[in-house]
């Protein structure tokens, strides 16, 4: 039997979801879909990646899931409550190291508890909590450009976390770290997201890196055709820490490609 199988049943069979999305699809132009008939969810404890090849419409589906651009048509919800607007218990990273170089470490992340209209004191907490829990300890006073590729991105890591979110999206978060540091921050972020002193229950993470969401996910949505559409659900049954070195890892992977590899219409 093989060691990579379509995933059917819910992780560790939990029936509620966190994030659900119904029947999404999305167009930049009338009557021409990027994306389409999307349904996917998200479960406590879990980490979900979604594949596909360029163009088929993964960067906006994130987008779209935490409603910083309205799908076209379909539904998302949270916790079985529908979303029709940006919520603060919804936050994105994005694929560009997007922090703000005239600013501090601090106050970067400080920048999401703006909407919170807390006190100054409560937000120079939350703000260097976060800094220590992404390991930045000592770098609240440092600028993006005294500071390595990786500092930067966990300075966006840092400042999604302190929205108090529940649900982290990630569009390509490492692909513009050199591959050193891409590996260590992959090493890192399954734990970080899933940290008993932060607010989230799942994530979800865009990658064009099939090593990268083998290691990382529980479950993978494969997107492939024009318009796009899921066409597999994966899970991944390989205890934790996972090696590429594991010939069942490049079971995932040989999968993944395969899949990937079809030319659906």
């Amino acid at each position: 039997m093989s060691a990579v199988t379509t995933s059917e049943n819910s992780r560790r069979e939990k029936t509620q979801f966190e994030l659900e999305c119904r029947d999404l699809g999305y167009s930049y132009i009338k009557s021409k879909m990027v994306y389409d008939h999307v349904n996917l969810k998200t479960f406590e404890n879990e980490l979900v990646a979604i594949v596909g090849p360029t163009g088929c419409g993964k960067s906006t589906l994130i987008r779209n899931l935490g409603y910083l651009t309205p799908p076209t048509k379909g539904q998302v919800f949270l916790d079985g409550k529908e979303v029709r607007k940006p919520s603060s218990k919804i936050s994105l990273i994005h694929q560009s190291i997007a922090t703000f170089p005239w600013m501090t470490a601090l106050e970067n992340v400080k920048l999401s508890l703006i909407s919170k209209k807390i006190e100054q004191d409560e937000a120079n907490r939350i703000a260097r909590e976060m800094l220590e829990l992404v390991g930045l300890n000592g770098f609240e006073d440092h600028y993006p450009k005294e500071m390595s590729g990786g500092m930067r991105q966990k300075i966006a890591i840092a400042r999604a976390l302190a929205a108090s979110p529940e649900i982290l999206l990630m569009d390509e978060p490492f692909v513009h770290l050199d591959e050193l540091t891409a590996t260590s921050m992959r090493k890192e972020i399954y734990d970080l997201v899933f940290n008993p002193e932060t607010s989230l229950k799942s994530a979800i993470l865009v990658s064009h890196n099939l090593q990268e969401v083998i290691q990382l996910a529980d479950r993978i949505y494969v997107m492939n055709g024009t318009p796009g559409t899921l066409v597999d659900e994966i899970k991944v049954n390989i205890p934790r820490p996972r090696s590429p070195r594991d010939p069942v890892f490049f079971d995932y992977v040989d999968k993944l490609y395969n899949e990937l590899s079809m030319n659906p219409k």
